[in-house]
């Protein structure tokens, strides 16, 4: 992509109709849920029409959430949509250990020539402890996030508080491993959307960029949370403008220090600024 993914919509693999409108809804990345959301009576025709979808470039990027790793299911989906054309990235549930991914690369790297992205999904206490060696396992793995919903239960946390350490603990490995910033987990009360923005704030407060939606009203709502405000542009220019003209550590007029770390920062901000 050519710029940097803040919206990724999940749509069941099963209701081609709804991948259709997801496609059209204005997310960066649509995520086909192989997984969770599909009956399992309807995992062989989810996993047909995913296939159908991909074989060729969809308009936007498609990655696809594959079922558990440890189950039966996951090695049919790999098969199937792994080498296709129209594949972005594969979105692997549930991982606890780096072994899983070095071994998901290794077996799909010999059909496309290269292995698909792969994105690590944590969920679970042993993943959160796994998560620095996971984010370091293999080349291909482009990003690691939480899923929250089955963290929540793992660790029996009952206040949202409850998760900021798991939070912390992700971007942390993210960045140490030098992945992008990971995505916050979904909200899932799709009528929320004022409680979907408080959320927003404090994750990007965490250090989160971007969001999972499993609907699209929410799309709108997470792209201007995580967007830098027009104060945020304008502090960001100043700093860029100083950098400019004198080198090394300096104080701008209103006393603020500015360093390369700094310029740095101002720097990620305006290019994010670029997608208003």
């Amino acid at each position: 992509m050519t710029t940097t993914p803040l919206t990724w919509l999940y749509a069941p693999g099963d209701r081609p109709h709804v991948v259709a409108k997801a496609l059209a809804a204005g997310a960066d990345v649509v995520i086909v849920d192989l997984e969770d959301a599909v009956a399992p009576e309807r995992k062989d025709y989810a996993r047909e029409a995913t296939a159908e979808l991909l074989s060729e470039r969809p308009p936007i990027p498609v990655h696809v959430r594959v079922n558990a790793l440890d189950g039966p299911l996951a090695a049919k989906d790999l098969k199937s949509v792994a080498a296709l054309p129209g594949l972005a990235g594969l979105r692997l549930p549930k991982v606890t250990s780096p072994a899983q991914i070095t071994r998901i690369a290794e077996g799909t790297a010999p059909a496309a020539g290269g292995a698909p992205a792969l994105f690590a999904l944590l969920e679970s206490a042993l993943g959160i402890e796994h998560a620095y060696a996971i984010a370091t396992a293999h080349p291909s793995l482009h990003g690691i996030s939480l899923g929250e919903t089955d963290l929540r239960a793992d660790l029996g946390v009952r206040e949202d508080a409850g998760l900021d350490w798991s939070r912390s603990r992700v971007i942390v490995a993210a960045r140490a491993a030098a992945l992008p910033p990971p995505p916050q987990s979904v909200h899932p009360d799709i009528r929320d959307l004022e409680g979907l923005a408080a959320s927003c704030a404090h994750g990007r407060a965490l250090g989160f960029l971007g969001r999972a939606a499993i609907h699209p009203r929410q799309l709108p709502v997470i792209e201007r949370a995580y967007l830098p405000t027009d104060r945020e542009i304008e502090e960001a220019e100043t700093v860029v403008k100083a950098a400019t003209t004198e080198h090394g550590a300096q104080a701008l007029p209103d006393g603020t220090f500015i360093d390369a770390a700094v310029v740095t920062a101002a720097q990620r901000t305006l290019s994010l600024a670029n997608r208003r």
